[in-house]
């Protein structure tokens, strides 16, 4: 089943970021999964919402998911990500139905 991994991240150093955002396409790439969204515009229809970076990334399964998030491809960048910003993410099963 599909999973999908939802980031909401607050950049606190853009510069130190910036090698985050290069690493990290690769990594996701090996383990079957893609961006869905990735930063870009939004529009805030009902509630409030910061302004963070938001992005969503979908993999094949969970168990992909887990292996990314887990794989020696993401250290670095996780590593980059965690220095230079501050966020939530979370690993949602999809709905194939």
């Amino acid at each position: 089943m599909t999973a999908y991994v939802i980031a909401e991240i607050d950049v606190t150093n853009p510069e130190g970021y910036k090698p985050y955002t290069q690493l990290v396409p690769a990594s996701i790439a090996l383990y079957g999964g893609r961006f869905l969204v990735r930063g870009g515009a939004a529009e805030v229809l009902e509630g409030d919402w910061p302004q963070l970076r938001r992005v969503i990334l979908e993999f094949p399964s969970m168990e992909a998911a887990r292996a990314w998030w887990d794989s020696p491809e993401y250290a670095k960048p996780k590593e980059l990500r965690r220095a230079n910003s501050k966020g939530r993410l979370v690993l949602l099963e999809g709905f194939d139905g």
